[in-house]
């Protein structure tokens, strides 16, 4: 990526200087007294400590004058104001609201992103003093009987704006010149990385301590700020390109001049930032078809919102009807929701959740990651930053010794291994994953092990990576020692989550399918896995029991590793789960159900039958009444499973459950997922079958009871079902 000197793209929040703000209808005194306010407010913000210092030090004065202007007027009332009065104090209170956003706008933002925009924000507060210069020049003096002090302030503030508004745009003051110096030193150090030249520290030192980030926490803040702006320049591949340069720039630099971050505290320790799937989000943001949270929001021609890649999936599949309302679809143009999609962007930036982590790599296929895969800039930082930060590990001795100072460094590198794929391929390749390995069992430094095991998942999110993590000596047996006697939950249940990436987290293309597979089978032989997972779900707090049951569930998909787990007593643990009456526990509820779906299918019946004596039939019914979508899903299609393998004695178990037949047609008639529904309608033809069944044995006993003179006593009828005619 070729970062222009010439021009850097504009901060996209800023309005231009054509931006229309629709004013009130504002009376005469409430409009004087909304300008004084305005103007207050500008006067009242706190001053650049460095970049456009001066420039935005002499706006600010200037609204101080127009302030204090103001007051007087207020101070001395005319009866009406005159209409050229009223027409000039509208746009003078237009032009000072843009003032306002794009001072508060260079408040707010990152120092480097300001930086790069001087050329542009100079350009625009320019022409705000041209237009304000200009509506004081016709300021209506005269017919207001201003008094000669109110005269006098007038003048003054007009002597100074036409000062600024004479200078013509492109001159450079003292403030523009250092700015553009300081500029220009950036540009040609991001130039030097894109063509894999290290930069010199002492140039990147007097950069950043003009740019006052002189600490790990303010570089740290930096970061932040223009990841921040990364989601602002929404549909700007260029400008987020820009902006994922910097902060690869920042990165580095703060590795290299103030040291990898200190890991924050607190509690059990450092908790994973949570995915998606851990956060309770809005139903409207939910896929009705994958109940997932929307990335990429479309409109079907019925005016259904579904998810891009679901709705693509559901129409190659054959099918030609609206999946919520049954419609038949007029045609299958998609039409992106985008109103939508930007309040998923909003709600997911204020979780700190990033939108291109959310379903498995969609930042290595979605636009943002082909701007990351094209940006040989930001490419370029990576790699020297994570070649510093893993000579940094390889020069440490034995994992006791320099605790704090590791911690920071495998903290560092936990962070890279979460933001894209590019930093998970290039951790890998640099070797970092032995060397992580060695901190895996720490157990008397509860933070560094967290950071080892969870700088192993980011990492195991990348398909290629699963191979080197299964491969490298001690990796995996490192992470099964964590999941049965980590120091913490938390370390247990990211050890789990590492065996349930490895084992196949959602990716089901053939190229991936098969290596899964075979990691499935490797990790399902080993019995320390099997009881580590069985124990943390058994025992583990909220999301350790998730991330333990998630494992399971993968697990589960082998038929050799599904007869390991009933032997270790997966049944009890799921009908555990399934008892727990707890809102926050419905995840789990949800996970447990589909772990039993998955056992049925590798014929676990048997041992969940002699197990449970018909109470799992109950507990499912009771799943697919007050349950999750999910659960519900997964509820229907166990029972399916065990209504078929279990024959007739099952099907009647489920129809002794009270209410059953009210929650299948509530399933039915648009509950839940489209496999829910089907689902559900499976099990009302199995009943019909088993109550029609029942119909003709009682009729042919009839006849035999006829035929013999036999008297049967009611007791001896068989238990029907009454069932809504289809």
């Amino acid at each position: 990526m070729a970062v222009s000197h010439d021009a850097f793209p504009a901060r996209r929040r800023r309005p231009s200087s054509s931006e229309a703000f629709v004013a009130l209808n504002f009376s005469d005194q409430r409009l004087l007294r909304s300008l004084f306010l305005l103007s207050q407010d500008i006067s009242s913000l706190h001053p650049l400590g460095i970049l456009l210092k001066e420039t935005y030090a002499s706006t600010l004065r200037k609204s101080r004058l127009i302030s204090i202007l103001f007051e007087e007027l207020i101070r001395n009332p005319v009866n009406m104001l005159p209409p050229s009065a009223s027409l000039c104090f509208e746009e003078l209170y237009l032009v000072l609201q843009r003032i306002k956003i794009l001072l508060e706008d260079c408040s707010s933002c990152s120092k480097m992103w300001l930086l790069m925009q001087i050329p542009s924000i100079s350009s625009s507060i320019h022409q705000l003093m041209v237009e304000l210069s200009t509506l004081l020049d016709i300021f209506p003096a005269k017919q207001l009987y201003l008094n000669e002090d109110v005269e006098e302030l007038l003048n003054l503030i007009k002597k100074q704006c036409s000062q600024n508004a004479r200078v013509d745009s492109s001159s450079s003051s003292r403030d523009d010149t250092d700015g553009e110096n300081l500029r220009a030193q950036v540009l040609t150090m991001l130039e030097g990385i894109k063509k894999e030249i290290v930069p010199d520290p002492s140039s990147l030192s007097e950069i950043f301590e003009r740019l006052d980030l002189s600490d790990s926490a303010s570089c740290s803040r930096e970061i932040e700020n223009l990841e921040d702006e990364v989601q602002n320049q929404r549909g700007d591949d260029k400008s987020k390109a820009d902006a994922v340069a910097l902060i690869g720039l920042v990165r580095y630099a703060k590795c290299v001049l103030y040291g990898a971050s200190t890991p924050r505290t607190g509690g059990g320790g450092i908790r994973r930032q949570k995915s998606a799937g851990e956060v309770s989000f809005p139903s409207d943001f939910r896929c009705p078809i994958s109940l997932d949270l929307m990335r990429d929001p479309v409109v079907v021609s019925t005016g259904q919102t579904y998810d891009r890649s679901s709705i693509n999936l559901w129409i190659e599949s054959g099918h030609a009807t609206c999946p919520k309302t049954g419609q038949t679809l007029a045609h299958t143009q998609l039409i992106p929701n985008l109103a939508l999609k930007n309040l998923i962007g909003m709600w997911c930036r204020d979780q700190r959740i990033r939108l291109e982590e959310q379903g498995q790599e969609e930042s290595s296929t979605g636009a943002s990651g082909r701007t990351r895969r094209r940006n040989k800039t930001a490419l370029g930082a990576t790699k020297m930053t994570i070649s510093f930060l893993v000579s940094k590990l390889r020069a440490f001795g034995a994992p006791s010794e320099a605790a704090a100072d590791a911690d920071r460094v495998v903290h560092e590198l936990r962070v890279l291994a979460k933001t894209d794929s590019d930093s998970r391929a290039c951790i890998a390749e640099a070797g970092a994953l032995p060397l992580l390995a060695k901190f895996l069992g720490c157990a008397g430094h509860p933070s560094l092990q967290i950071n080892a095991v969870t700088a192993i998942l980011n990492l195991s999110i990348l398909e290629a990576n699963k191979a080197r993590i299964m491969e490298a000596d001690g990796v995996v047996n490192g992470v099964i020692e964590v999941l049965r006697s980590g120091a913490t939950w938390e370390a247990k249940g990211n050890a789990a989550a590492t065996i349930f990436s490895l084992t196949g987290s959602g990716d089901h293309s053939s190229s991936s399918s098969s290596s899964t597979s075979s990691y499935r089978k490797r990790l399902g032989k080993k019995g320390r896995v099997v009881k580590g997972l069985l124990d943390l779900a058994r025992q583990g707090p909220g999301n350790a029991k998730r991330d333990a049951m998630m494992a399971i569930l993968n697990l589960a998909g082998d038929r050799e590793a599904a007869g390991r787990l009933l032997e270790g007593g997966v049944v009890d643990v799921i009908g555990e789960a399934m008892d727990d009456g707890e809102e926050e526990e419905e995840e789990v509820e949800a996970v447990a159900v589909a772990v039993l779906e998955m056992v049925v299918k590798k014929g676990g019946l048997v041992a969940i039958s002699a197990a449970y004596h018909g109470n799992m039939v109950r507990k499912l019914g009771k799943v697919m009444r007050d349950g999750s979508d999910r659960g519900r899903e997964s509820a229907a299609a166990t029972l399916v499973n065990m209504c078929r393998k279990g024959g007739a004695e099952m099907v009647g178990e489920l129809a002794a459950i009270a209410g059953i037949e009210r929650v299948i047609w509530e399933m039915m008639g648009g509950m839940g997922t489209e496999r829910a529904r089907r689902k559900a309608a499976t099990l009302l033809r199995v009943l019909r079958r088993w109550a029609a069944a029942g119909l003709v044995n009682e009729g042919h006993q009839h006849q035999l009871q006829q035929h013999h003179s036999v008297v049967v006593s009611p007791a001896s009828a068989s238990t029907r079902i009454v069932l809504p005619a289809a």
